[in-house]
């Protein structure tokens, strides 16, 4: 509905549409449509109901008002209603019932605005004045400002070392401080967080592509991401767990494509797994973020991811963040005998805050916003500016050797696995 660009054709719709509940309404929204120079003969009755059936056999308008009011579930319905309707359409919805969370959850799914009933002239002018204005803003596609897209892949070498945790701040940081259109593309298809980290549904795109790879185009992405601001979105899912995935991992690569398109950036939050099972998912990727946590374990997988990357992904700039930070004498790993084993420094170095990450959860917000300045935030906004260095130094490479690939720096050495961990294992106390 409310696209972060704006598609061609746009001018030659209908101005306005509206589906009304009751006559009041109707009463209501008649002679502000009339005063804002729309013919307000396009008020219809029927509400969302009819508003479905007739977007799904004729032309979205610019603006499109919809009763909500005899919708016994509002958010499923609005995702009806944003099957038939067209990218670039500013949704504007009413209702009755009053709820903040129904609010949001509604402003997320891609309506510009939710009216609460009973109707008043300014709340309409103000809403459809506002709609206006969305329409005629530069979209991010006619920014004047040229840059390289950037693609980044965060990779955690065990579960629960927070890869998810950064790559969440890191889509924000791209969108909030870099100003960059940005696309979060969580691939743990069962058990992915992007979305509830967001505080958002996640809904059924990420799904709907694996089960069907050739619907993937613009206006899939445009229906399907859900929006966490204006200049970030999701896609992320949560399948059924006794529905295994089969997929030859052609949808991943087409959404990543799409998104490519459409966005400035795209952050893939990146299962390891996804490396074995599909690993031209990671070809077109810039800069990839290990994340690690100084333990035997997350030692041993970070040496082998690395070797992996350095192998199948020579050109992509490889940051290792080291997450979870602790205390000197809580580490199972000291940090230097952690660096020697994998053959490189660690890049950045994320603090372990627990109250941070529990506040970070109760709000649905990225740990770097909830942070906001903090020790703990600190290395995620580097994080975010490294990135983003990196892809710009790989394209000024790229065009000066008139090449599409760059000479790797930082990347992970050749390691053995045995010859990395031998030192830390005989080291290890006896009996642990």
């Amino acid at each position: 509905m409310n696209a972060p660009w704006k598609p061609a054709g746009l001018g030659s719709r209908e101005p306005f549409m509206a589906f009304v509940c009751d006559d009041v309404a109707g009463d209501a929204v008649r002679p502000i449509a009339l005063e804002l120079g729309w013919n307000a003969e396009k008020v219809n009755k029927g509400g969302l109901r009819n508003a479905v059936q007739t977007l799904s056999v004729s032309a979205s308008p610019q603006v499109l008002f919809v009763d909500l009011s005899e919708s016994g579930d509002p958010l499923h319905d609005i995702n009806s209603l944003a099957e038939v309707c067209e990218p670039g359409t500013v949704v504007i919805a009413a209702g009755q019932i009053n709820d903040v969370r129904l609010y949001r959850d509604l402003v997320a799914s891609g309506i510009q605005d939710y009216l609460l009933k009973p109707l008043s002239s300014d709340m309409l002018r103000d809403a459809f004045s506002h709609a206006q204005a969305v329409l005629n803003a530069p979209r991010h596609a006619e920014a004047a400002v040229e840059r390289p897209h950037c693609a980044v892949a965060v990779i955690g070498t065990r579960g629960g070392v927070g890869a998810s945790t950064v790559a969440t701040s890191l889509a924000w940081l791209l969108s909030a401080k870099e100003g960059r259109s940005t696309a979060l593309l969580d691939l743990d298809v069962h058990f992915g967080t992007g979305a509830l980290a967001l505080d958002l549904e996640p809904g059924r795109g990420l799904t709907d592509a694996i089960e069907n790879p050739s619907r993937i185009d613009g206006l899939f992405i445009e229906r399907a991401m859900v929006k966490a601001s204006e200049k970030l979105a999701v896609l992320s899912a949560e399948a059924p767990i006794n529905a295994p995935v089969m997929t030859d991992g052609s949808a991943f690569f087409q959404l990543q494509e799409e998104m490519r398109a459409a966005f400035e950036a795209t952050v893939v939050d990146l299962p390891r797994a996804m490396l074995v099972q599909h690993p031209h998912l990671i070809g077109d990727i810039q800069v990839a973020v290990v994340v690690t946590e100084l333990t035997l374990a997350s030692a041993r997988d970070a040496i082998r991811v690395l070797s992996w990357l350095k192998t199948n992904a020579p050109g992509t700039q490889v940051i290792v963040v080291a997450n979870k930070m602790h205390g000197g004498s809580q580490l199972e790993i000291t940090r230097k005998d952690f660096e020697n084993s994998i053959e490189r420094k660690l890049d950045l170095v994320v603090p372990f805050d627990q109250k941070l990450a529990a506040q970070a959860a109760k709000l649905g917000k990225p740990l770097a916003e909830a942070g906001k300045n903090g020790k703990t935030a600190t290395p995620l906004v580097q994080l975010a500016g490294r990135v983003t260095g990196a892809v710009e130094t790989l394209a000024d490479d790229a065009e000066a050797k008139g090449k599409g690939k760059g000479k790797p720096k930082g990347d992970a050495k050749g390691t053995s696995l045995l010859g990395g961990l031998k030192g830390l294992l005989a080291k290890k106390p006896a009996g642990k």
